[in-house]
């Protein structure tokens, strides 16, 4: 098991096999996030939004322009409704 000290200004250094395991580099942020039973569980905050790409599918007909242009005059009109 990997531990770390606290210095007096709350800091912390991250074991290598940590890191490691984590994937993390420098300027990688992490979370620490606050389980049911008290303890905290330190996740790695790497990727970008880029990474959820092709994660959901469209199944439907692709819009065209002018259709994509209708419902946007639609909605800055205020004609915009949940059933269009």
């Amino acid at each position: 098991m990997a531990t770390a000290a606290v210095t007096s200004k709350g800091q912390i250094t991250i074991p290598a096999e940590v890191r490691e395991d984590l994937g993390l580099k420098a300027g990688d942020r992490v979370s620490f996030i606050k389980g049911e039973n008290g303890e905290y569980i330190l996740k790695a905050k790497t990727g970008s939004i880029q990474d959820v790409k092709g994660m959901w599918k469209w199944t439907g007909k692709p819009a065209t322009v002018e259709e994509m242009n209708e419902v946007i005059a639609k909605g800055w009109s205020g004609q915009l409704t949940f059933e269009d």
